[in-house]
This record gives structure tokens, sequence and C-alpha cells, in this order.
């Protein structure tokens, strides 16, 4: 739990440093390339051909491309049909998609880890909800493609590690997930990016290096570590804390308007949904599986 709770501080920032220095200012396509590339260029150095075999490779690169790349492409489009409270909202649903998808991988169905992901579904809901437009439908739809492909990402990554016969050092071979990311990022920058709208000020430019080199690059790195580390119910839990987080980052340092009680309320919610999968769930399947 140390490393994702560490990721959930480091990337509570990332929220408002997006929508108040980047957000209608600085084209999304370049700015997920350029974070994806950064991140790439921290981690590609420590590749050793040692640890590095064809599936291996492979198998991380479709992780990364579907973590990072792939749920970009749907994320940034779905802001064409909702609003920004909106996209926060239908994301709630991610914890979902990973304890179905963790317990697909493993042909079984853990209705415990379900229970604990969908109180921290409930508590997100909380402080999310909002009223929807009348293209929610297809907004809806469209986020849930970006749910999908970041747990996905997640739960193959997991997967992955728990698969490999030797102890790899992670930090070895994670280079690969970035360059599957790039591998979707720079064709999508390409096709739909708006050179017109590349950063302007130092400001911006200096954002922009500090979400790809710490954000993206040391922050997904820890943020996969943790996650071979935490059975499902605790990494879809976790998916959903960065809310709250997020949040809290934004009212003290940017003042934004929140509805305080509604934070509380769900924040309370998604602690108690982490102390039951801690300290009840965990003892529960184990003794199950066991059985």
């Amino acid at each position: 739990m140390g490393y994702l709770s560490a990721v959930t501080l480091l990337w509570a920032f990332s929220f408002s440093l997006i929508g108040v220095y980047l957000a209608g200012q600085v084209d999304a396509w370049f700015s997920v390339l350029t974070r994806v590339s950064l991140a790439a260029l921290v981690f590609l150095p420590f590749l050793r051909r040692q640890y590095l075999h064809r599936s291996l490779a492979l198998k991380i690169m479709m992780v990364g491309a579907f973590q990072l790349g792939i749920m970009y492409c749907f994320y940034y489009q779905s802001f064409l049909y909702l609003s920004v409270p909106e996209v926060l909202l239908f994301t709630i649903f991610t914890p979902i998609y990973v304890t179905l998808i963790y317990d697909m991988l493993h042909r079984r169905f853990s209705a415990w880890y379900l229970a604990t992901a969908a109180i921290a579904v409930l508590g997100a809901a909380v402080i999310k909800f909002e009223g929807i437009n009348e293209d929610f439908i297809t907004g809806f739809l469209i986020v849930q493609g970006a749910n999908l492909s970041f747990a996905i990402g997640q739960v193959g990554y997991k997967r992955i590690m728990e698969q490999e016969l030797q102890d790899i050092p992670q930090h070895t071979v994670f280079g690969l997930f970035y360059l599957g990311a790039v591998c979707v990022a720079l064709p999508m920058f390409l096709l739909f990016g708006n050179t017109e709208q590349l950063p302007t000020t130092s400001t911006q430019w200096g954002i922009l290096i500090y979400l790809g080199t710490i954000a993206s690059g040391l922050g997904y790195f820890l943020w996969n570590k943790g996650a071979t580390l935490v059975n499902a119910g605790a990494l879809a839990i976790m998916n959903n804390a960065l809310v709250p987080a997020g949040l809290i980052v934004n009212i003290l340092i940017w003042n934004r308007d929140v509805d305080l009680v509604r934070l509380s309320i769900g924040g309370v919610i998604i602690i108690a949904s982490l102390w039951f999968n801690e300290t009840w769930v965990k003892r529960k399947v184990a003794l199950a599986n066991a059985a």
C-alpha cells in the first residue's frame, strides 16, 4: 500500500496543474506525447538485456499502450460530450473493472473484492455527482473506454509480473511500458495535434517536464510496482482514493469551490472500504483459496 499511497499524493497535484495551467491552452495531444516521451527517456537507460525476452517486451509494451496511450485517446475525446464533473463522475467505475478483469484472468469471481470496490465507488459518487447533459450516453461510453483501458493496463502488468518465473528488477524493464504508450501517442499527435497550441511560457514547459519525468515517469512506475504487491480489492480502492486527494490539494492551494460536506462523507466511505478490505476481506479470500 505504501507505493500506491505515495503516488496518490503525487498525482493529487497533477489534476490541478493540468486544469489550471494546461487545459485549453496547450494542445492535449502534444501534452500526452511529451509526458510519455519524457517518462520513456527517464527509464530507457535502466533497460537490461538479460531480463528481456521478446514475449515479455511485447507484453509490457502492450499494457503501456493500454494504460497510457489508448486510455488518453478515449479520455480526451470524452470532453467533447461531457463537462469536467461528468467525466469525473463516470470514472468511478474503474475499480469495478479492475476487480472484474483481475478475477477473469484468474478464472474466478471474488465477490468480496467486488464488494469493497463497490463501496469505494459509492464514496467517489458521493464526492463527484453532478447533473448530466443530453450527450451523457455517448460520453459515458467513451469514458468507460478510458476506464477499461486504464484497468486493463494495471491488471495486465500485475498479471505479467505474477507469471514471470524469475524475480525481475522492475525498473530494468519498465522503459518498454512507456515505449508502448509512445507508439499510440505519436500517431495520435500527428493525426489530430494542433501545432498552433504548443507551450508558450516557461511555466507551461516546466509543468510538462514535471508531469513527464515525475508524475508520469516516477508515478506510473511506482503505481504499477505497487499494484503487484497488493490484492485486487486494494488496487481497485486506491483508484478512487485519488479523488478526495486531488480535491483536497485543489482546495488548499488553488481555493476552488468544493462541497466540503460531500467531500468529507465520500472520503470517509472510501477509507472505510479500504479498512474493510485490509482487515477482513484479505483473510476471507485467503481462507477460501486455501479450502
